[in-house]
């Protein structure tokens, strides 16, 4: 028998996706399952009939399968890191040979959660990668009402929107906004965040999640959104963008394709416009022994 909290892989869509068992409900005398993805920003339903409970044995393959593409991802982000501060460093030494101390200040990070799991996953990459950043686990259907008081309490660089969303073609069609679970909330919610700090390169703002409607994100404010292809995205991919945007110096542009090769979705499930980083560098750094 199934039960909330179990992993399972849907029949019909030929086990694709590994999901949460997140709420069972009985529709039209057949129990129903409510599915948070594993590793995908996808929320689905499915009748019991069409689930088939992963043994741990499966699970584990899987988990290394994706370890090893999320590995192979950070390694990108990170020879990319490395690039930008030896650009940074040679410009804040005006390319002399002198050695020069300085320090370096990443963009600040607001993450938006609709999902606690999730977003315990992208606070441990965070932390791995050093940006810094303050999480918050709210559902996507209270986000528009909480930003403000967020973002006047955060003061972010960056801001990160995300949570579950899914298209259902049974609603419209894929223009059709009331067709997506969680998209206009994503949406109201950036609109507020625009109200506040209007400027793109004022505060970076990521929204979506799986299938979410791409262009009234980008319409309504944000610098980067999903999904394009209205497909799937990795619950991981938020990070590595706003990464990407939070060690880019400010004086210069974030290229959206170099932003979107390293991340586990691609250019279906994400895009965005040009923005500037918010990389600060300065100097002279002096650590505490040498100030007393």
């Amino acid at each position: 028998m199934i039960q909330i909290g179990d992993i399972v892989a849907r029949k019909s869509y030929e086990y694709d996706i590994l999901f949460r068992v997140i709420d069972i409900k009985e529709k039209e005398g057949e129990k129903e399952a409510i599915l948070y993805g594993e590793d995908v920003r996808l929320i689905a339903d499915a009748p019991f009939s069409d689930l088939v409970v992963i043994d741990e044995r499966e699970k584990k393959k899987r988990e290394e399968k994706e370890k090893q593409h999320i590995e192979q991802c950070y390694k990108l982000l990170r020879q990319d890191y490395r690039l930008l501060r030896e650009k940074s460093e040679y410009e804040a030494t005006g390319g002399y040979e002198v050695k020069m101390d300085f320090f370096q200040l990443p963009g600040r990070v607001l993450h938006i959660d609709g999902d606690p799991l999730y977003l315990r996953k992208c606070m441990q990459l965070y932390e791995r990668i050093g940006v810094p950043v303050y999480g918050v686990h709210c559902h996507e259907t209270d986000m528009p009402d909480r930003i403000i008081p967020l973002l006047e309490q955060v003061r972010p660089d960056i801001l990160v929107v995300t949570g579950h969303d899914a298209y259902s073609k049974s609603k419209g069609s894929v223009d059709d906004l009331k067709a997506y679970r969680h998209s206009k909330y994503f949406v109201q919610t950036v609109r507020q965040a625009r109200k506040k700090i209007p400027n793109l390169d004022q505060l970076v703002i990521f929204a979506g999640a799986c299938q979410s409607h791409f262009e009234s994100l980008i319409r309504a404010g944000a610098n980067f959104a999903s999904s394009p292809a209205r497909v799937n995205i990795h619950a991981l991919d938020p990070v590595y963008i706003v990464s990407r945007v939070s060690f880019t110096p400010f004086m210069d542009r974030v290229n959206v394709w170099d932003v979107l090769r390293n991340t586990l979705t691609g250019e279906k499930g994400l895009g965005g416009v040009e923005t500037r980083g918010v990389l600060r560098t300065g100097m002279p750094f002096r650590t505490i022994a040498e100030q007393t």
